[in-house]
Parts: C-alpha cells; sequence; structure tokens
C-alpha cells in the first residue's frame, strides 16, 4: 500500500490523491470513545481510559448516566443519596424491555401496548383481516417464536427462541387507576410438546409432509384448533380485551409451521390429499396448514412448470373472500378480480399488473388446468365478524379480460373461472340451506316443520327425502334432564353472585375456580379445553341466564334438523356450520338407576339409553395436554325412550365427529350431572353428527351386540 491511515495517524494537509488504494481498517479496530470528565471539552482529544464495567444500580463515574428502568425518579425530584445528584433514587426490580412503558408528564403509563400505532380517530390500528382470524377474544401473548418457513420458497427465517406468553397476576390492567402488574413470562412450550406427543406428531414422516392424508391433515389441524383455544384461553385470563391485535390463531400456526408441524408442502395442481370437497376452516392459516392455500394473506397461489422453453407460472388455488368486487352468487360461476391495483390509503390507486398471480390465472386459462376455489362467506353466527372459508372444489378459468373498477380510477384484471362438474355440492349447499331460512325455497321431505312444537328457541324440522315412513315412534319431546333425585356431596356449594355474568380472570367467582381459574366456554359457546368435568354455574347462582357459563342450559344454538338416513335409521345434521368445540345440545331424558336399563329394552335398533358407566377407548381427537384426558365413569344413566331432545337421534360412530361432556351444576348439598356434546372439529351444514357410544365392560358383555354401519376407516364392526 502507498498510504495508510492507522488508528494513530494523522492526515495529511492538503488535497488527497484519489488515484491511491488507501490502506482503510474496518470500524471495529477504532479507539473506542469514553465519556469525557467534568470540565473537559467535548472535543478534547479523548485519553486512553480504561475499561469500565457499571453494574445497573450503580455507582457511577462522573459522566455516566444510569438506565432508567433499573433506577427510579425520586418523587420529589432531588439528588438522591450518594448518587452525584443524579437525580434517582433506590434501585427497582429489572423488567423485560418489551413490558416496560415510559412515563408521560402526568405519570401515567398509559393503557395501549408498545409499538401499536393510533389512527386518525385515536383508537389502535387492528390488523386489516383480524376479525377473520378470531373467536372474538383476541389473543395477548408475548410469544417469541422461530420465524415460520416462507410458503413459496420453503426457506425458513429467523432464530429460534424460546416460546413464552405473558400473563399478569390477578387484579391488573390498564384503566383502573393502578399501576399495571408487570407480565410474568410463562414458557408455553411444555403445553405444545405434550399436545404434540400425545397427537404423535413430534416426527412427521418427510413423504407425509409433502403428500399427506386425511387422518394427517385432521390431526394437524385438531392440534392446532386445541393449541389455539387454549393460548385463547389463558389470555383471556390474563385480562386481554376482545379485539385484541395479539393473534393466537397466527401464533399457534406459526409454532406448528416452526416445528415443521405441517403437510401437503408440495405444491400441486387439482385437490389435495386429505381435504375433501366441502371442508370448512374458521382461520386462514388453517389452510397454510395442510397446503390448500399456501400464501397466508395473498389471494392466489400459483407455481412454476416447465413443459417447453422457459418456465411459465399457473395458478393452484384462489381465495375469493370479498377482498375485491367478486361476482359468485351462481354456484358453479366465480368472476374473480386479480390481485393489486388497490386504493392506497393515501387516496392513490394503481392499475393491476400483468404479473405474479394474475399472470398464473392467465397462463392457466390457456394451458386449462384446474384451479382450487376457496369462497369466504361471513360468519352469521359470529354477527358477521370474520369469514367461514369453503372448499368448493376444482374449477378451470374460461376467459379473461381488463375492466375498469367501479370507481373507474385504474384498470383491473377480471376471470370467469367454471366450476369442473361431478363434484360434490359445498357453496350451492350453503345457498340452499339460506334460503330454506329464507323461506325463498321450499325444504324437500319436511314432514314436521317443528318437531319441538316450540320448546326449543329454534324449530327443528323432520324430514325424509329417502323413503316413505312418516316419522320416528311417539315420544314426548322434553329439552332437559329430569331428576329424581340429585347426586348428594358432603360440602355446601356456595353460588356465584355476579349479577352480569362470569367474567374471565374473576378471581371472587366460586364457579370459575371451581374450573381452575378459567372460564370454560368463549361468547360463541366453544368449550376451550376438554376437563372430566366442567363446572356450570347452577341455580343457586345470581348471574342471568345468558351467562357465558351457562352455555349447555339455552338449548341447541345452531339450527339442527332430524332426517332419515339411508340405513341408520333417523339422524342429526345441522343446517349451520359449527366450529370445532362447538356446542350441539344437551342429552335430555329421564335419570335411572342402572340396574333399570333392562326395563326399556334391547329389542330395537336404538334403545335410546346414554349410559355414562360405559368404557370409552380415549379418542385422541379430544386427548388434550392436561391429566384428565380419559372419561372416568359415573353413575350416570339417562334414558330418553320415553321422553327426550334431539340429543336421542344422534347415531354411533367409530370416527365421530361429536364428543360427550359431563357438566355439573350444584345446588347446596345437591350435584346434578348432564351430559352436554360438543363438536371435535369444524363441521360444515348438512354433515350428520355421530358420537361414539362406548364399549360395556367385561362383566355385561352379555348384552347383544349391534353390527355398526358407520362405515368409516376405524370402524370396529359393532357396537352396543
Amino acid at each position: 500500500m502507498e498510504q495508510g491511515f492507522g488508528s494513530d495517524s494523522v492526515p495529511p494537509a492538503g488535497p488527497i490523491d484519489k488515484s491511491k488504494v488507501l490502506d482503510v481498517k474496518p470500524l471495529r479496530c477504532l479507539v473506542p470513545v469514553f465519556p469525557s470528565p467534568n470540565g473537559m471539552a467535548s472535543g478534547t482529544t479523548p485519553q486512553p481510559s480504561p475499561f469500565v464495567c457499571v453494574p445497573p444500580s450503580g455507582p457511577f463515574p462522573p459522566g455516566v448516566s444510569p438506565f432508567y428502568p433499573f433506577l427510579s425518579p425520586n418523587e420529589s425530584g432531588r439528588s438522591a443519596e450518594n448518587q452525584d445528584g443524579l437525580g434517582y433514587g433506590m434501585p427497582i426490580s429489572p423488567v423485560p424491555l418489551n413490558s416496560f412503558r415510559t412515563p408521560t408528564a402526568n405519570g401515567d403509563t398509559g393503557s395501549r401496548r408498545p409499538g401499536r400505532p393510533r389512527g386518525s380517530n385515536g383508537l389502535a390500528a387492528e390488523d386489516d383481516d383480524s376479525q377473520n382470524h378470531s373467536d372474538q377474544f383476541g389473543s395477548g401473548y408475548s410469544v417469541h417464536a422461530n420465524d415460520v418457513e416462507d410458503t413459496s420458497t420453503g426457506k425458513k427465517r429467523g432464530r429460534p427462541r424460546k416460546t413464552r406468553l405473558s400473563q399478569s397476576g390477578s387484579g391488573s390492567g390498564s384503566g383502573s387507576g393502578n399501576p399495571a402488574t408487570p407480565p410474568i413470562e410463562v414458557d408455553i412450550d411444555p403445553l405444545l410438546n405434550q399436545l404434540l406427543a400425545s397427537f404423535k406428531l413430534v416426527e412427521i414422516d418427510q413423504v407425509k409432509k409433502a403428500d399427506g392424508d386425511k387422518e394427517l391433515a385432521g390431526r394437524i389441524l385438531l392440534v392446532y384448533d386445541l393449541f389455539r383455544r387454549r393460548m385463547t384461553q389463558i389470555e383471556e385470563r390474563r385480562g386481554e380485551t376482545p379485539g385484541s391485535a395479539r393473534r393466537p390463531d397466527l401464533k399457534g400456526a406459526n409454532l406448528l409451521m416452526t416445528r415443521g408441524v405441517r403437510t401437503n408442502q408440495t405444491k400441486r395442481v387439482g385437490n389435495v390429499p386429505g381435504v375433501e370437497v366441502g371442508d370448512i376452516f374458521f382461520f386462514r392459516m388453517e389452510l397454510c396448514l395442510v397446503g390448500l392455500h399456501a400464501p397466508s394473506m395473498a389471494g392466489i397461489d400459483y407455481m412454476s412448470v416447465r413443459l417447453t422453453g422457459d418456465e411459465e407460472p399457473i395458478a393452484v388455488s384462489i381465495v375469493s373472500s370479498g377482498g375485491y368486487d367478486d361476482e359468485g352468487d351462481d354456484g358453479d360461476v366465480l368472476i374473480y378480480t386479480g390481485q393489486g391495483g388497490v386504493q392506497r390509503r393515501d387516496g392513490q390507486m394503481f392499475d393491476q399488473k400483468l404479473e405474479r398471480g394474475n399472470l398464473a390465472l392467465e397462463k392457466s386459462m390457456h394451458r386449462g388446468n384446474e384451479v382450487r376455489v376457496i369462497r369466504g362467506v361471513l360468519d352469521v353466527q359470529n354477527g358477521g365478524r370474520g369469514k367461514i372459508y369453503i372448499y368448493d372444489g376444482l374449477y378451470r378459468v374460461q376467459e379473461s379480460w381488463a375492466e375498469k373498477s367501479k370507481l373507474g380510477n385504474c384498470s383491473i384484471f377480471r376471470y370467469k373461472l367454471i366450476r369442473v362438474p361431478g363434484q360434490p355440492e359445498a357453496f350451492t349447499l350453503w345457498k340452499s340451506v339460506q334460503q330454506w331460512r329464507e323461506g325463498t325455497a321450499t325444504r324437500v321431505g319436511v314432514i314436521l316443520p317443528d318437531l319441538t312444537s316450540g320448546a326449543e328457541s329454534q324449530p327443528v324440522c323432520l324430514v325424509n327425502d329417502v323413503d316413505d315412513e312418516k316419522g320416528p315412534a311417539y315420544f314426548t319431546y322434553i329439552p332437559s334432564l329430569k331428576y329424581s333425585k340429585p347426586f348428594m356431596k358432603s360440602n355446601p356449594s356456595v353460588g356465584c353472585q355476579c349479577l352480569g355474568g362470569c367474567q374471565p380472570g374473576g378471581t371472587s367467582c366460586p364457579c370459575i375456580q371451581k374450573n381452575g381459574g378459567y372460564l370454560p366456554f368463549n361468547p360463541l359457546g366453544v368449550l376451550m379445553s376438554y376437563k372430566t368435568l366442567v363446572h356450570e354455574c347452577g341455580s343457586a347462582c345470581s348471574c342471568p341466564p345468558n351467562c357465558r357459563n351457562r352455555i349447555s342450559q339455552a338449548g341447541p344454538k345452531a339450527r339442527v334438523e332430524v332426517f332419515k338416513t339411508k340405513n341408520r335409521g333417523w339422524g342429526l345434521r345441522s343446517w349451520d356450520p359449527i366450529r370445532g368445540g362447538g356446542f350441539v345440545c344437551e342429552y335430555a331424558g329421564e335419570v335411572i338407576e342402572e340396574s333399570r336399563v333392562g326395563e326399556f329394552g334391547n329389542d330395537g335398533d336404538d334403545d335410546y339409553i346414554f349410559d355414562a358407566t360405559r368404557m370409552y377407548e380415549p379418542l385422541e381427537a379430544v386427548r388434550d395436554y392436561n391429566d384428565e384426558a380419559k372419561k372416568v365413569p359415573y353413575p350416570l344413566v339417562i334414558s330418553a325412550k320415553k321422553g327426550g331432545n334431539v340429543a336421542r337421534f344422534m347415531n354411533h360412530s367409530c370416527s365421530p365427529n361429536v364428543f360427550w361432556q359431563l357438566v355439573v351444576r350444584e345446588i347446596n348439598n345437591e350435584t346434578f350431572y348432564h351430559v352436554a356434546f360438543f363438536t371435535i372439529r369444524h363441521i360444515p351444514p348438512m354433515q350428520e353428527l355421530t358420537f361414539d357410544y362406548g364399549m360395556v365392560p367385561p362383566d355385561k358383555a352379555d348384552r347383544r351386540r349391534k353390527k355398526c354401519l358407520c362405515g368409516s376407516l376405524n370402524c370396529r364392526g359393532y357396537f352396543y
């Protein structure tokens, strides 16, 4: 080198010859500049100084200021003793930086979480699609997880970190006038680990990750739903308000994908293994986990193919959920709007470009390949907040054109897709149910418009479009369980005094404390975690009938119908979609002694007997990460032969989509057990509701077996 400037070199005076090569050393070789002593000008050449390690609580050398979160200002504002007039007092306990809120001039720490921008109306800005992915709880986790894999490249981003959630102590929260308790970091990895081990998802075969099946896809979706619900329940106890921007649906999916818990990662044209036409999803991330639609936000998923010459993109799936001006009232035709060109927040609009997803749809039109279509509809049962995603099967792009948007400010691309014939009903079935409800179309095969004669809040029609049978044998419809005498307990039970209804995190509510400190249900009636016993509010409680802890006492929330099956007598199904964990109904009838079971006969296809003393094989589908996975037999036997509700029509299946949960209501020294049914997974409209009738103990094996016709892959061949 002809010239070099070292750390001790003095730059030459005069102009510099830029044609010469300089020997420039990296910044890490520069001498660090330490704080100047008092009285020394800032421009004075720093003198060599030994490195000083200062503890957070001091003492501090001259010119070094303390770090605020570790030392709190004195209330008087005066200099603290032994702190050289720095104005700081006794050290306080260190807290995580992401939990620290800088005080304002009046000392208020603020009620909103840091990092959330506010809009012009003063409200905290939410994610654009938050309602589509929420159970109306939001979440509040400070979850630190690995970044997920890129859905388009499969490459991982970020470094692994421990997964934790923040949970405040009781009584904390903003707006109460008291300082917020610093969040406690709770490690949720053990919860997820136990779930993954229970469902055998710790290690998934690489072949299955690339190409799955129905059984694996079902397990993955179930674990995701259980984990998401459990996170939501814990965070709600913490005090997070509904609508929070912290989303358990996104965080739960990210954690699963980080651990490789996903399937059908290989992009493909056509149907996806394990996903059937008509399946429904309540969260966009569920589409990603099973490989139905890889992007979590974009509406068009595509892949590159090479047949001759250069690679070309072709579309493999699209999501039509109302973000653009799509037209799809005709169940077999969809007019889909391309992506891009939307109006920005600053009012500017741009023409859509024939690139990426738009180009892929154009190429698919010329190639004629099939495209998966997922339609998003409003979640009516959730008050129109959020979407339900329906897999409507395979379509082909028939034509495309460009036109001006409705506002006329930019050009957009439009694509006409036609449904491939011969597929099961999906979106068209939803439209038919809507027409039945509105009275614009007649339900075929209706025998009785309301089997309950007004006993339930919604009518239950009796339908037979299979044969000429006019209905089941006569019975009296009763909406609830009848006890001749309750079970007795030694210690009297105390009812709650929650006049406005039990609220999450209520430390003074005895009903919540009986459930381990959590409300077992969300506002939609979804069971948030599975337990051996769920304690509901009883008649001695002061809460109103619409209390969240009285879910099973209000009758079916979804509109159900009793229908004639092809080979299993009468069955039960719902007009409405029911999300996983959603309440179906209670098993109503008369509580009888076990010894009286024989009095009700054993000569029919269905005895209308529910026997909680039977042995129920541990269902992986309802095994949570608590220690109460197996159902414990209780001396509860219910007969619905002479009188009952819609639950008496639910058929047996060896692979059920509904499970029963024991619910207890206590009044003083009296205990009343009830059987409530909840869904195991999301159930689309008009799918039969079934549960496992259980196995008879060996000492009662003389009871006649019945041939099982459930047709599932796991069919035992018989039931009792």
